[in-house]
């Protein structure tokens, strides 16, 4: 007996089938996983084979994937790092928008538009694929240079933009409509406030706690689901008002990056964010209108150019202002030239606000779609032959090859690495050393290091700088993610190796013992430790005493830390260890200040021409 399947199951299984088999060939003929994911689209789409036909359905609930992608990346910038960028955010994702906005709308002024089409066309071209360019950043590892900074922080603006935009239409009608005035306008400003106030606040007060409160239930599950339910929940709120949903969640993220859960929250989100961002891609792929296209060729061709050469004029320059390396700027300009998914919304409320007819809609939401189809193909055809020409005669950086057989391999030659590194050298021992930051790289050429340019989170990169052979292993990376990759890669497949790994704080330190890595150190702790013997002597303690005072902390605090390791993934058990230990301390170091003074009043333990505090009575 056969049954129909439901038409979830259906749309699921045509999904799922065109990625499995569009995504892997796409990679594989060297083309990239969103172009896999748009052809994928294309293909099933009306103007493919037409398995799927609401599109608009499946795009406003793919759009998620990019609200998620936002919150995973606001979970990697503290709120300190996010003020740090106000000035790129404001100052250059200002400037480009403005500009952008300014050719365009000139462009189309000219072509014979009227004002109000051409400034509602410009407004939504302005704006820039934020799925396609972090995803592209992502995958080449360019959020952490000064190019992808800057990337980022235009693209942020961009979210912050578009509320205004769609505020504007109504009034840029063609038809005067009816527009609140005076208490309905304060009353939306003030609701706009609040929610934001809200989420800063509770992200602050209310957040932290409630994550704590799910997690005890031990049940990992039930923290995915919660982990879900504040994104969608954060996103509700503020469609609700009439925010970007991705800005809400990027907040939410920014406000959770120093929690002691954002790993976890990055797991739990992580498969989902990938899945999503695919069907997006999917839903874009479909949503390209090829009747148009057939209708109007020359005009959409037009179109696409037109925007393609103008606005990336226009952010070359803008790559030039901000400084950025010549061999960075194809890449960033390429990136943001491209059409934005916030475009589709702008166009269609436009369509809506009777500012241009739906065909105008469809000719502009065309043009956006097809040129973040081009824009992966452009970037490997830049990939491939511009940025090979344009790096020629520019620094060459030496990429690792042939097999090295040192004893010793180091990953990340930063200030870290740099020392081990230096040591290993006076002591005449060998040591292959990687990292990919090119800056890097060629101001340890100058000084005449040798380091091979590649990523160690790379198996073959880590068999060919002789892992197979070398007895330690020194992961002195700064990113505490990358630094957990290379760990596990070399606990798999070279368990021979001897690690030796630099932790950034206390929580990377956990993760590395759980993996079973003894040889951790604190990158500042020693240092620390010096500057507060210093400031002992200062304060009239002896060399001697302030060692001997700073000795002791040391073996204390590392003793409080294999203390604390049991519970550390227990909060409050853990912050129980720890002030007994810092009780412990003090108390211990009490009592041995007044033994001390014990001594110096009896004139015990002093040496003869010396007082108690290690000076000599004629200096």
């Amino acid at each position: 007996m056969e049954h129909d399947l439901p038409a979830w199951l259906t749309s699921s299984l045509i999904y799922l089938g065109a990625a499995v088999l569009a995504v892997p060939l796409s990679k594989a003929l060297g083309l990239g996983s969103i172009i896999g994911y748009l052809a994928a689209g294309i293909l099933i789409g009306p103007w493919g084979i037409g398995l799927v036909g609401q599109v608009e359905d499946v795009l406003h609930f793919a759009e998620f994937g990019v609200v998620l992608m936002l919150f995973l990346v606001g979970l990697e910038l503290e709120p300190r790092r996010l003020w740090n960028l106000r000035r790129p955010i404001f100052g250059w994702g200002g400037a480009q928008v403005a500009a952008c906005t300014a050719v365009l709308f000139a462009a189309g002024v000219l072509a014979g538009f009227s004002w109000r089409v051409s400034l509602v066309a410009a407004l939504g071209l302005a704006l820039s694929s934020t799925a396609i360019a972090l995803q592209v950043m992502g995958e080449r590892n360019l959020l952490p240079t000064s190019s992808g900074q800057a990337g980022f922080a235009i693209l942020l603006f961009q979210d912050v933009a578009a509320i205004p935009i769609l505020a504007l239409l109504p009034l840029l009608a063609a038809a005067p409509q009816a527009v609140d005035s005076g208490g309905s306008g304060w009353a939306q400003a003030a609701r706009i406030v609040g929610v934001i106030a809200a989420i800063v606040l509770g992200g602050r007060l209310l957040l932290r706690p409630l994550l704590r409160w799910i997690a005890r239930s031990r049940t990992p599950e039930i923290f995915t689901a919660a982990s879900l339910l504040l994104v969608v929940a954060i996103a509700a709120l503020m469609q609700r008002v009439g925010l970007s949903m991705a800005l809400g969640a990027f907040l939410a993220g920014v406000l959770l990056a120093e929690s002691e859960y954002r790993r976890e929250l990055e797991t739990d989100i992580e498969p989902f964010k990938g899945l999503l961002l695919g069907l997006f891609f999917i839903a874009v792929g479909m949503s390209i209108d090829f009747g148009v296209l057939r209708e109007q060729p020359l005009l959409m061709a037009a179109l696409v150019a037109g925007l393609l050469l103008l606005k990336g004029a226009v952010i070359w320059f803008l790559a030039r202002g901000i400084g950025l390396e010549p061999q960075d700027r194809p890449v960033f300009t390429l990136l943001l030239a491209q059409g934005g998914e916030f475009a589709f919304v702008v166009f269609q409320a436009a369509a809506g606000a009777a500012v241009f007819p739906p065909a105008t809609a469809s000719l502009l939401i065309g043009a956006v779609a097809l040129s973040m189809l081009l824009s992966p193909l452009l970037l490997v055809a830049i990939d491939r032959w511009v940025l090979a020409r344009f790096t020629q005669g520019a620094r060459t950086l030496d990429e690792i090859s042939e097999p090295q057989d040192a004893p010793v391999v180091i990953a990340g030659f930063g200030r870290y690495g740099q020392i081990v590194g230096r040591l290993m050298a006076a002591q005449g021992v060998r040591a292959t050393v990687l990292d990919h930051d090119a800056d890097m790289i060629e101001a340890a050429r100058a000084f005449g290091y040798k380091v091979f340019y590649g990523d160690a989170t790379r198996l073959d990169l880590l068999r060919i700088a002789g892992a197979d052979e070398a007895n330690v292993l020194v992961v002195a990376v700064d990113d505490p993610q990358q630094s957990l990759a290379i760990v596990d890669l070399a606990r798999e497949h070279f368990p021979h190796l001897q690690l030796v790994v630099r932790a950034r704080d206390v929580t990377h330190w956990n993760e590395l013992r759980d993996r079973g890595v003894m040889n951790v150190e604190r990158e500042l702790f020693e240092a620390s430790l010096r500057s507060g013997r210093k400031v002992l002597e200062l304060l009239g303690q002896s060399p001697h005493e302030a060692r001997q005072l700073a000795m002791r902390f040391r073996r204390h605090n590392q003793q409080l830390f294999e203390q604390m390791y049991p519970h550390h993934k227990d909060r409050s058990r853990l912050i129980a260890v720890v002030k007994q230990g810092r009780r412990q301390l003090e108390e211990q170091m009490a009592r041995e200040r007044e033994q001390a003074a014990a001594r110096r009043r009896d004139g015990v333990g002093r040496t003869p021409g010396w007082d108690g505090e290690g000076r000599s009575p004629d200096s």
